[in-house]
């Protein structure tokens, strides 16, 4: 080590203390931590494998995110029917709402979100350095965050996210200042983290697990990692420690538990199974004004969603056939069916995923984009059988007594 480098948690070669240096695994291995809309990052990240010359550059992206910020089109790509029948369009609502949060800060800081990330993966591709993506896939993290949350923090977040699009409050120099020295992932977290203590392990000690790992195992005996300013201390005291065991435990999406599997089966059974007890004790008319009352319990409130949602007069009618049906299997919801109608018969077009990002903190935008139409086409709708089920369940099961 010569005396610009000093030891792990300092200044390293004449850095700012957002570079560290760290041996580990026989390798040398330099942390630079990052605020990912701060452009003295982005000079900063340039400077540092200009000057290490490192035999890898790796990075904290995964494969999707890195085709994210290379891709211009890659909103436009989107395969929305793919999207619906995978079952990801909330994961979908959620990428844009952080891509347009992130997107909010760049423009008030004057850079591209994530674009020291990609000025890494630029200058070492220049130098002829390869480019490792050292992150853990993105719908994996977000997958066993959302398991991890219970019911009531999962609501509390969402409201957080929502609020988020909306908040026009604008930011103090000192908060600025904050921002271009620190991660906004990291920022958000300790917002976060006292009431959701769950999801900052998932998405920030998780993660410097994962990204510590990677790092280690990449090719080269001296590494230069640029990461978000959130992720270096822990990242850091990883490298120290060996963490491989836990890999495949923390890269995987977590099965949905038997209870709540058991239950999504009991609602729908105890629905039919009162509705047939009904009609033995009651006779077939008091059964079938029951059937009569959870296809009008389920179905009003699903299409007055879609009403709601401004969705295409046939999806409103497909919300109202659906609902009924849907509620009885935990295998679909009425929204996955009502936002792909919506999709068939109302597409968006090229100009509105161009403007996506914009349209989505703006009230008139939800309803004016299409694309943001069809998530409220899948939401709305959704909510509404949600409550039908709950209400026309209620007053069955009460019809047995």
């Amino acid at each position: 080590m010569t005396d610009e480098q000093t030891e792990n948690g300092q200044a390293a070669g004449g850095y700012p203390d957002e570079v560290r240096r760290v041996r580990a695994g026989g390798k040398d291995i330099i942390l630079v931590g990052t605020a990912h809309v701060s452009r003295e990052s982005v000079d900063l990240v340039k400077r540092v494998i200009a000057a290490e010359r490192p035999d890898v550059v790796c990075v904290e992206l995964d494969e999707k995110r890195y085709e994210a910020l290379t891709r211009k089109d890659r909103w436009q790509a989107l395969d929305l029917k793919e999207i619906i029948r995978r079952k990801q369009l909330g994961t979908l609502a959620v990428n844009l709402t952080l891509a347009a949060y992130q997107r909010k800060l760049g423009a008030k800081l004057g850079v591209r979100p994530g674009e020291e990330l990609l000025a890494a993966a630029e200058t070492a591709a220049a130098m002829g350095v390869p480019v490792e993506l050292c992150d853990r896939e993105v719908r994996v993290t977000m997958r066993r965050a959302w398991r991890a949350a219970s019911l009531w923090k999962k609501g509390e977040l969402l409201v957080t996210l929502a609020a988020s699009l909306f908040d026009d409050t604008e930011m103090s120099e000192e908060q600025l200042a904050r921002l271009k020295k620190k991660d906004m992932l990291a920022e958000i977290m300790d917002e976060l983290g006292e009431s959701l203590p769950e999801l900052k392990r998932v998405v920030i000690d998780e993660r410097d697990t994962f990204l510590a790992e990677k790092i280690k195992s990449a090719k080269g005996e001296k590494i230069v990692a640029v990461i978000g300013a959130g992720h270096l201390a822990g990242v850091e005291r990883a490298l120290g420690e060996d963490r491989s065991a836990m890999i495949d435990e923390i890269n995987t999406i977590p099965p949905v538990s038997p209870a709540w599997k058991t239950l999504g089966w009991a609602v729908p059974a105890l629905i039919i199974g009162s509705i047939v007890v009904i009609a033995r004790n009651k006779g077939a008319a008091v059964a079938g004004d029951n059937i009569l009352y959870w296809i009008l319990a389920n179905g009003i409130p699903s299409a007055l969603g879609a009403a709601l949602a401004l969705a295409h007069p046939l999806t409103v009618l497909s919300a109202f056939a659906a609902a009924p049906v849907t509620s009885l299997t935990p295998v679909i919801g009425a929204g996955y069916v009502t936002a792909f109608v919506q999709v068939m018969l109302q597409p968006p077009v090229v100009r509105e995923f161009e403007t996506v990002l914009d349209d989505i903190g703006t009230v008139r935008g939800w309803w004016g984009n299409r694309l943001l139409k069809v998530l409220l086409a899948f939401l709305l709708p959704g909510f509404g059988s949600m409550i039908g089920t709950w209400v026309g369940g209620a007053e069955i099961i009460s019809n047995l007594f």
